[in-house]
């Protein structure tokens, strides 16, 4: 899995990766779902990698993701920060996975 990060998403992203002590995450959250499948996309800052987490590349920020629900996800993403509605958003050339992509702190 791959995931490019826009020049805008980085803008908005930097002050938190800035001192490098925060990692991000793609979690598939199925908080409230009832179900794996209905769950849908976030990033997520965390200190340390979970024992299921698996280190993916991306650009300019290397991700964590859990490999279960890499089946849920294209190989090569990208998330983009859209500054008028104040949201990220993940897609591949195939799909949009979300325009209400949430950072969670």
């Amino acid at each position: 899995m791959h995931i490019t990060f826009t020049e805008a998403a980085v803008r908005k992203l930097d002050p938190y990766m800035a001192d490098g002590s925060k990692k991000l995450k793609l979690l598939h959250d199925t908080e409230g779902c009832g179900c794996v499948m209905s769950g849908v996309p976030a990033l997520q800052l965390v200190d340390e990698p979970s024992v299921d987490d698996k280190l993916a590349d991306g650009e300019p920020y290397s991700f964590l993701y859990e490999p279960r629900h890499e089946v849920f996800y294209e190989p090569f993403m990208k998330v983009d920060y859209n500054e008028a509605k104040n949201s990220f958003s993940l897609r591949s050339d195939n799909q949009i996975y979300t325009t209400q992509l949430r950072l969670i702190v």
